[in-house]
């Protein structure tokens, strides 16, 4: 999913955030790359599953009929105890669930909102994207976050660090995916992860690397990061689009200092009711927002689903 400490508190409420490129349903001839923004230039829409107190036969049919509805993309999120809710209750884990469900449609792409840096070494996260972005016949958005949920870390022993600390990480996380999925060997010397002539095959079916959403609002080093590496960037998109529009020029401003345009990274937000409406996405669009994610808990609202992908999808794109 942010160096703001409230944000992260609320990570459910906005997470999100996402990318898209085109149906895939045969297999492909050659490597490819799918662009963080419509290749036509207009919006692109999703939706975020939490899997947290549900089952997998509960879960698979909203990705089967977001797949079918033609929604864009769908997503999880990355934890192993319920947030926002009874943490004894049930949490499937993220990654693993995710190769599952991408298996088990046909051309929607998903990925993680977004994968806790905490949890895994980069190298075996860019491990487990390769594998997801195989399976999937090149569909992975490749999601990724510092880590904010304290509580899970003292679970299971995983150790949580300052922001800050978590943010740095990031940073070299995202430097080391990169670097490993465009090399044939990579060495890397950093403070907190180090590859010694690493191998790294296979490589994705997307070339250079999947999708790059990376989420978070820290302005001193997650935004830059963004700046300098994301095909994607989610952020937490307040009430008043005034105060977006403002958000995003400020980004903006950090693309262009990191040598790219604007217009090279989507602008991703998520929706909950009662945000789910024409005229919300229409004002966040008009600010520079050029995707938007369907947050649904369980148990999950098909209704509002298919209202979300036959009206308020069609009336967004039209005007």
């Amino acid at each position: 999913m942010v160096e703001r400490r409230v944000g992260r508190r609320q990570f459910l409420k906005d997470v999100g955030a996402v990318v898209a490129a085109t149906a895939v349903a045969t297999h492909v001839a050659a490597p490819r790359r799918a662009s963080g923004a419509d290749a036509r230039g207009g919006l692109r829409f999703g939706v975020q599953t939490y899997p947290q107190h549900t089952r997998w036969p509960e879960l698979l049919p909203v990705w089967q009929e977001a797949d079918e509805l033609g929604l864009d993309s769908a997503f999880v999120f990355d934890h192993f105890i319920p947030i926002r809710a009874e943490p004894s209750g049930p949490c499937l884990e993220g990654w693993t669930l995710l190769s599952a469900l991408l298996a088990k449609t046909r051309r929607i792409h998903g990925g993680i909102l977004v994968t806790g840096n905490t949890y895994r070494h980069p190298a075996v996260l860019a491990k487990m994207a390769a594998t997801v972005d195989q399976v999937s016949d090149g569909r992975l958005i490749l999601g990724m976050g510092a880590g904010w949920f304290e509580l899970e870390h003292t679970a299971y022993g995983i150790p949580f660090h300052t922001p800050g600390g978590r943010a740095r990480r990031l940073v070299e996380s995202v430097e080391v995916v990169k670097r490993l999925f465009s090399e044939p060997r990579t060495t890397y010397a950093g403070k907190y992860y180090q590859l010694k002539d690493a191998p790294f095959e296979p490589k994705g079916v997307q070339r250079p690397h999947p999708p790059l959403l990376i989420g978070g609002m820290g302005p001193k080093v997650v935004q830059p990061l963004a700046a300098r590496h994301a095909d994607v960037w989610h952020f937490f998109a307040p009430d008043d689009p005034d105060e977006t529009r403002r958000i995003i020029e400020r980004f903006d401003g950090l693309v262009r200092e990191a040598g790219r345009e604007p217009g090279a990274i989507t602008k991703a937000v998520s929706l909950r009711p009662p945000d789910v409406t024409p005229a919300r996405i229409r004002s966040l669009a008009d600010a520079g927002v050029g995707l938007f994610i369907l947050s649904l808990s369980a148990p999950f609202d098909r209704d509002l689903l298919r209202r979300f992908a036959k009206d308020i999808v069609p009336a967004a794109r039209a005007a």
